[in-house]
């Protein structure tokens, strides 16, 4: 009777550990696939109008609005590169800065987007070591500007703007102002850490790694 129990023991604990196994190599593929299925889902339902269209030999094509919005999106691209669309953008956030609330939400969208695209040089100026949300546990910053004089929390002191990204959405985050001697610079480039905030400190710079 031991010898059974003792084997269904052992057994339990091998089909178990079996199933973690099995399970921790699909979840990532499930999670993954899910949130495709997801986001092609929300996106085609925000591309309703197309279907409007009714373009047969588009139809026939598994998620032709996506590509036909993929193919619209290039072709602004290459109009920018020419400059053609250049004095119309310029026209449009005129007309936006003119408006109260969309001019905020506009141009705010705008300057965090080309900050995280890595285009802009002086959005993002450096990555910083911050203490917070409390003394003792440190956060990845983004310094972002100086606090001008005359808006300082203290004159006697020199102030900093700094965005906290949180993870894994670096589009959302804290805005802190933390004074000169607070922070620390981090040994970490902006792409860098991005990607240690998105993926919550899994993926460490290729420097760093140990062989």
């Amino acid at each position: 009777m031991q010898r059974i129990i003792a084997f269904s023991r052992i057994l339990y604990k091998n089909i178990r550990h079996v199933f973690i196994q099995g399970l921790l190599f699909l979840l990532p593929i499930a999670i993954t696939i899910s949130l495709f299925s997801f986001s092609m889902n929300l996106i085609r339902s925000w591309l309703v109008p197309l279907r409007s269209l009714h373009l047969p030999f588009l139809e026939m094509i598994p998620y032709y609005e996506i590509i036909v919005v993929c193919l619209f999106i290039v072709a602004v691209g290459a109009f920018l590169q020419a400059f053609v669309l250049k004095p119309f953008i310029k026209f449009m956030e005129d007309i936006f800065s003119q408006i109260p609330l969309l001019n905020t939400i506009y141009f705010g969208a705008k300057q965090l987007i080309e900050a995280f695209s890595g285009n802009n040089k002086t959005s993002f100026k450096d990555v910083v070591y911050v203490q917070f949300p409390r003394p003792g546990i440190y956060s990845l910053g983004f310094l972002t500007s100086q606090v001008p004089h005359e808006i300082s929390p203290d004159t006697t002191k020199i102030y900093y703007n700094v965005y906290i990204p949180t993870t894994p959405n670096p589009t959302t985050g804290f805005f802190i102002v933390i004074p000169q001697d607070e922070f620390h610079h981090a040994n970490l480039t902006r792409q860098e850490a991005i990607t240690l905030i998105i993926s919550g400190g899994i993926l460490q710079p290729d420097k760093y790694k140990k062989d």
